[in-house]
């Protein structure tokens, strides 16, 4: 029987695994793997979310292990460290322990079919000083990183409040003007734009749990962008509107600022100017972990993405398929696949009808990619963005549309891995949860 090996389980990977096992693996025609350094998935895009305690990812998480169980193929936990193509297997470095010590050795997982789906990570671009003061938001545990300085900040300002109101004399006063919490956002992306409005979300909870009166501008949020502005993928009228929604809410939004510097409390500017900032997240650009480097001679473009062709298959041996961000696919149109998340369920659903068809001993499938347009949500303000109607057309959306679109590409991934009937299920246990837990994740 023949080995599926799907290195990587964000949104693409877990949903090719989930239909290789289903299609294959309880048919006994494939042994298919999955392997991932955690053990559990949470969808990328609301990472925001639980940045800010809006989303608890240990209740909306899936777990790598019951859910092979229950579809059809196995799960190894590790992080792979070196692709040897010649005898088919890849190399996974041992797993470490809460105390440091090794609980899982290092090992060598056989493939006759490989899948590289590893995503991407934020760029910083060699900028001083952002990988020792800014956070990423690329996983859940940078998240709750982000979310517990968050708490943190909000405490020290409560605590702050109660102290003034002791006193009455001139530094107690000062101390009460001076008393915010001060966070800046790199990148104007689709992450800076929904963290940056999730944030003022957030503090209106909080004053309702004890963290003081959060009034207007006793939250600072600072919103960089080196472009000239935000979310460059939507059309300029959508990003206008954006910008106007974010500044309404206070979120002070500086584009075509370049960062060169970061310190333990600021951000320096290309122009020398330093923005304050006790809480800083770099979410700027996007790039392949160098590990691909270390992939037998794969053909990577600068920043390591893989290359492939048209059915997936990468350009140096096609036994190897790469899909989602780490894959490097150029379009008829001479632009190549942007590294979206309807990209990476778009070359799942191919790459399994690929692998598929291998077996079956048919024609591969040529990979199109078609964008279905781009949304945004502005937190519970509101939602903006386009959707394609046709194959030239499209059509803006926003408010409460745009927020039930939003709402439904994160249901569509949900439905590729429970099925309708689970997923109607998570859905009706999400509002009975409204009705029994804090409307934010306190801890």
């Amino acid at each position: 029987m023949k080995n599926i090996v799907i290195v990587g389980g964000g949104a693409g990977g877990l949903e090719l695994a989930t239909f290789l096992g289903n299609k294959l693996g309880r048919k006994q025609r494939a042994n298919v793997t999955l392997v991932d350094r955690n053990q559990t998935h949470l969808w990328k895009p609301l990472l925001h979310e639980v940045a800010t305690g809006v989303l608890d990812a240990e209740t909306d998480a899936v777990s790598y292990r019951a859910h092979a169980f229950n579809h059809g193929f196995h799960f190894e936990q590790g992080s792979i460290s070196r692709l040897d193509r010649t005898n088919k297997y890849v190399e996974l470095e041992p797993v470490i322990g809460q105390e440091g010590k090794p609980i899982v050795v290092a090992r060598r997982i056989p493939y006759d079919y490989l899948v590289i789906a590893i995503g991407s990570r934020s760029n910083d671009f060699n900028t001083k000083g952002v990988k020792d003061h800014c956070i990423f938001l690329d996983s859940p545990d940078q998240a709750l990183r982000f979310q517990n300085r968050m708490l943190e900040l909000f405490l020290t300002f409560a605590e702050n409040n109660a102290l003034v109101e002791i006193g009455e004399d001139d530094s107690q006063q000062k101390l009460v003007e001076d008393n915010k919490v001060n966070i800046a956002i790199v990148g104007g992306g689709a992450t800076g734009v929904e963290l940056s409005a999730e944030l003022f979300n957030a503090a209106q909870h909080l004053s309702s749990y004890g963290y003081g009166k959060i009034k207007d501008g006793h939250l600072n949020v600072t919103l960089i962008e080196a472009g000239d502005r935000l979310l460059p993928a939507l059309p300029e009228r959508i990003s206008e509107s954006v910008q106007k929604e974010l500044e309404e809410l206070g979120v002070s939004v500086k584009t075509q600022t370049m960062i060169t510097e970061a310190t333990p409390n600021s951000l320096i500017t290309k122009d020398g100017t330093e923005i304050k900032a006790d809480l800083m997240v770099w979410a700027a650009g996007i790039c392949v972990s160098p590990i691909t480097q270390q992939f037998d001679g794969l053909e990577l473009n600068r920043i390591n993405q893989i290359h492939i062709k048209e059915t997936l298959q990468t350009t140096v041996d096609e036994s190897i398929f790469a899909i989602g961000d780490c894959a490097f696919l150029l379009q008829k149109d001479g632009k190549p696949v942007p590294p979206r998340g309807q990209a990476a369920n778009q070359m799942a659903t191919v790459c399994g009808q690929n692998i598929v068809a291998l077996f079956d001993n048919k024609p591969l499938k040529d990979f199109s990619y078609f964008d279905k347009g781009s949304l945004v949500s502005l937190s519970k303000f509101t939602a903006l963005g386009n959707i394609t109607t046709g194959k030239k057309t499209s059509m803006t959306i926003e408010g409460r549309l745009a927020r039930l679109a939003y709402i439904s590409l994160y249901r569509l991934h949900q439905q590729k891995l429970h099925g309708c009937f689970k997923t109607g299920l998570i859905i009706l246990i999400g509002r009975l949860n409204r009705f029994i837990r804090p409307s934010l994740k306190l801890y």
